[in-house]
């Protein structure tokens, strides 16, 4: 009888789904690791038995090419390291500029789509009809190409308002001189929207606990923009500018937003802000009509309404997949190279178009998405826990 008392244990065990649960992953994880070595050891032993060098040691070496735009000094001299680090900073630049534009934009669309004005609301429902389906590469060749076909050249230059001129070779326009008062009016800026945040903190505390309002806003508002202008006054005003002036084929002086860069931020930015203008749609049309209408009872007016019931709602529901289109966005970067802004991707193309070490480019490549990808994610799972509401 021993016996078989033995294997009904043994049947009993088996039957337990967390103990099957655990082989299966012990085995899936077996697995992995097997064909991880596999593919390690195949493409180490190709690797070797054609000569190609591996490893990051070719960061430390000359890079030999020149980048046409760059938020930094760089010169074909400078290492590999650095050229990586130049198309980095650029990828950085139209991810963090083009989220920020597509967010307003896409919010404005939105809105927009629900207004009761038949005109308005068609006309949104149209932009997202036409950018949506469209490919985001077909956007970036179109505004591509109305940049070197449609303007023209600096010496024709169109100048739609004083000191900015577009051209087949970019947008040139005018930007203050450097002066001492405008690094004043920048710590005054920080200072300012550090003392609205505390403001608003104190003003939201003092209404909960005596229901009484502070005009925080207003205020918030008033140093924003009056402790900047109060330090440039105190500073003499200065007006300099410096003005993009026409010398020779092109132009000197101010600064200058390539085609490149301009028609990559305008294919992104249109093309994200349709999904994101359905995303707060959906978000708005979640909250109850009854409270809307509760609002209006009390005498709020439609901005009121938006800002203080509909939107702060709405945020718990347009946040996550607000969170998706942002890391579309950033990733959608990439098609840069299609159109020759010299983003991460075409640079470490280049590089490894030179060195010949693929593998490592496009290991590094992976890591730089990811790193976006992941430092995006932090930031909007840590504001969707800040505008959570809290259950009692």
């Amino acid at each position: 009888m021993q016996p078989a008392e033995t294997n009904t244990t043994k049947v009993h065990v088996w039957n337990d789904p967390k103990i099957r649960s655990i082989f299966y992953q012990i085995v899936t994880l077996g697995t992995v690791c097997l064909i991880g070595f596999y593919l390690f050891s195949n493409t180490q032993a190709n690797l070797e038995r054609q000569s190609i060098a591996t490893g990051f040691g070719f960061l430390e070496k000359e890079s030999a090419f020149e980048i046409g735009e760059s938020l930094i000094s760089y010169s074909s001299a400078d290492s590999y390291a650095k050229a990586l680090f130049v198309g980095f900073l650029n990828t950085l630049k139209v991810s963090f500029i083009g989220i920020i534009i597509t967010v307003i934009l896409g919010t404005f669309i939105g809105i927009a789509r629900l207004s009761s004005n038949w005109l308005v609301s068609k006309i949104a429902g149209i932009y997202i009809e036409v950018f949506q389906n469209i490919p985001v590469l077909l956007q970036l060749f179109f505004f591509y190409a109305i940049f070197y076909e449609i303007f023209p050249s600096p010496r024709q230059a169109l100048n739609p308002m004083p000191g900015v001129f577009l051209t087949n070779r970019g947008i040139d326009f005018a930007v203050p001189v450097y002066q001492t008062a405008h690094k004043y009016m920048l710590i005054m800026f920080l200072l300012a929207c550090l003392v609205s945040y505390i403001i608003k903190r104190w003003a939201k505390a003092r209404q909960d606990k005596s229901g009484k309002t502070f005009p925080a806003f207003t205020v918030s508002t008033g140093l924003i923009f009056g402790l900047p202008l109060l330090t440039w006054l105190l500073f003499g005003a200065p007006t300099e500018m410096d003005i993009p002036v026409l010398a020779g084929f092109n132009f000197e002086g101010g600064v200058n937003l390539s085609p490149e860069f301009g028609a990559l931020l305008t294919g992104l930015v249109l093309y994200t802000a349709a999904f994101v203008a359905e995303v707060v749609r959906a978000g708005i049309q979640s909250i109850s009509h009854g409270q809307t209408e509760a609002a209006m009872s009390i005498g709020l007016k439609q901005g009121q309404i938006m800002n203080l019931i509909v939107l702060p709602q709405a945020l718990r529901v347009i946040v996550p997949p607000l969170t998706s289109q942002m890391l579309n966005l950033t990733k959608n970067s990439s098609l840069a190279v299609a159109i020759g802004f010299p983003d991460f991707v075409a640079v470490t193309n280049t590089s490894i178009n030179q060195t010949g070490q693929a593998i490592e480019g496009v290991a590094l490549i992976m890591v730089c998405y990811l790193t976006f990808s992941l430092l995006t994610s932090a930031f909007m799972n840590w504001y969707n826990k800040r505008i959570a509401l809290v259950e009692r």
